[in-house]
């Protein structure tokens, strides 16, 4: 017998759907690297160009009060180790405070303007809904850049008449796509990628981010084994390891406007 439930039929066939520009979006520096850097490391490796943002600096993050005058620059020198790591060099920030983000209009805008100036096949966010077996997915500030993103996926990425003053300013309205959306619901999950040849770039990313791992140890147990139950989910064979997302398809052929 199955030991885990049927998943839901994903509307993405890497087969089919062609990915070659993909923008990312977290909460804090360190939070790409736990839900997708094998995925984003597979993507470089293939020639997808891939932009991070964070949408907070992470200045209420880490665990050695002989951090906190330097916290922000220290995070973002770890971020760019890390996205280095998996083939990523453009990083986008939003600046927001670490702990207070809600989804605001000055947040979509800053979303809508950078999906508008990129226009990628693929938007990549942090997930809208709690995840009540593992509450440490759902920081606040998690829940708050997955509704912020998805607020701004639709209407207002491809309404040409919302932020007019972008539009203004030579940003036009784009139809986004997919969204994919990690660190989610495991019942919401429906779409799982293969990443058993980037498990080390992805833990190099991770390991990176040292100032905010009290026990290195036990956050790679972790994260090999959350890797290993993925692709036991998603049919894979012994010793393969997978990442798993909510995929969303935002506009496609049988996309109709305003529907």
């Amino acid at each position: 017998m199955n030991a885990f439930p049927q998943q839901a039929q994903s509307p993405f066939n890497p087969d089919v759907h062609r990915v070659g520009r993909v923008l990312c979006f977290a909460a804090h520096p360190d939070d790409i690297d736990f839900g997708a850097a094998g995925t984003i490391a597979a993507w470089t490796a293939a020639g997808v160009q891939v932009s991070y943002c964070i949408m907070t600096d992470g200045d209420a993050g880490g665990f050695d009060p002989a951090h906190r005058p330097g916290i922000i620059a220290l995070r973002d020198a770890e971020q760019r180790r890390a996205a280095e790591l998996v083939g990523v060099t453009d990083i986008h920030y939003l600046h927001q405070r670490d702990g207070f983000l809600e989804p605001s209009h000055e947040v979509m805008k800053g979303v809508v303007k950078l999906i508008r100036e990129i226009r990628p096949d693929v938007v990549l966010s942090m997930h809208p809904e709690r995840n009540w077996k593992r509450i440490q997915k759902s920081h606040p500030d998690h829940l708050a850049v997955g509704e912020a993103v998805t607020r701004a996926v639709y209407p207002a990425v491809e309404n040409p008449f919302a932020y007019p003053e972008l539009a203004e300013a030579g940003l036009e309205a784009y139809k986004l796509p997919w969204l994919w959306l990690y660190a989610g619901p495991e019942e919401r999950e429906n779409h799982f990628v293969d990443v058993t040849d980037h498990v080390e770039s992805k833990l190099g990313a991770i390991h990176v981010h040292v100032s905010q791992h009290p026990d290195v140890e036990a956050m790679e147990a972790t994260v090999r084994q959350g890797m290993r139950v993925n692709a036991a989910r998603a049919g894979l064979a012994d010793g393969r390891s997978a990442e798993a997302f909510h995929v969303v398809a935002v506009n496609g052929p049988g996309t109709i406007a305003g529907f």
